[in-house]
């Protein structure tokens, strides 16, 4: 009934990553882009940062997506909140290794089958790239593990190119000085950044094709403002306001998404609540500072007088 009355194929806006609802923003195509490059060269690991909701979690697996199974070997580990021993079980199960049995196998001993397993695919043409998502989350050990991965190669090339997907945190975790040395072998870098203005206009109408959606325009343009300011044009909060906005919508028979609808998909998120909530507290704060300097300001000129 739902997508019978807005005219849809499907959901437009689930949060579920799905390549085809990729969006070529300037940040995502850019971040795309060099990726695919930095693979094609073999060059050692390469990290991606970004806020919760950038697209982060998509751009891993539209890039997966791209690269060519007759050349490539991907191994994908969605959450790498592992010990270093579970890390390696993981990735050796996703390069095609039979997964030991718990307490059959140490960590030296899963290591080194990894790396036979890595220069047997080498040797058969195959290129191993590993994707690591949300990062941030991997333990300080583990991360320094990684750096055992990266010194797989031969004289003239790596064996194994990793790329890591993180939170803005990841940067942190990075100085951390046991990991300095797999900092220092990430040789490509990149930071999603949010939809601009004009992207957001793109990125609804996109997904809104995308699902089958072919009539006008379906939010209006006060709904736009809105959902911009309320978003932060980040791409899963535009999602999950765009959503509720339908709902509401749908809910009350309309076929055109206004700012009332936009205002009862705020009220009933609470992320964004969340965000509000912590920028009133910020200007709060801001206002006792300005009033105590000024007060501090009245108090040295009256004291000098």
């Amino acid at each position: 009934m739902y997508l019978e009355h807005f005219g849809l194929k499907d959901f437009p806006f689930a949060i579920t990553p799905g390549t085809q609802y990729f969006f070529a923003s300037q940040s995502s195509q850019e971040a795309f882009n060099t990726l695919q490059v930095a693979v094609m060269m073999g060059e050692g690991f390469m990290k991606v940062t970004g806020e919760v909701g950038t697209g982060k979690t998509l751009l891993c697996r539209k890039l997966i997506g791209s690269l060519d199974p007759q050349i490539y070997q991907v191994a994908y580990i969605l959450n790498p909140y592992l010990e270093p021993l579970a890390l390696f079980v993981e990735l050796a199960a996703e390069l095609g290794l039979e997964r030991p049995r718990a307490g059959d196998a140490t960590q030296h001993q899963v290591l080194d089958a990894l790396t036979q397993r890595v220069i047997e695919l080498n040797q058969a043409g195959k290129r191993v790239v590993i994707c690591l998502d949300e990062v941030q989350a991997m333990p300080i050990e583990t991360l320094e593990a990684l750096r055992l991965l990266s010194n797989l190669e031969t004289e003239s090339r790596k064996l194994l190119q990793g790329i890591i997907f993180g939170q803005p945190e990841l940067e942190e975790r990075l100085n951390h000085p046991s990991v300095r040395q797999l900092r220092q072998r990430i040789t490509f870098h990149y930071q999603l950044k949010p939809l601009s203005q004009e992207e957001l206009t793109y990125y609804i109408q996109h997904r809104l094709a995308v699902a089958g959606y072919s009539r006008g325009r379906l939010f209006t343009a006060q709904a736009m403002r809105r959902l911009a300011r309320e978003s932060h044009r980040i791409p899963r909060l535009v999602n999950i306001l765009a959503n509720k906005a339908m709902l509401s919508a749908y809910g009350k028979g309309k076929r055109l998404v206004g700012l009332d609808d936009i205002k009862s998909a705020v009220a009933d998120t609470d992320s964004v609540g969340k965000s509000r909530g912590g920028n009133m507290i910020k200007w709060a704060l801001a206002i006792l500072l300005l009033a105590a300097i000024v007060a501090a300001g009245s108090y040295f000129w009256m004291y000098r007088i």
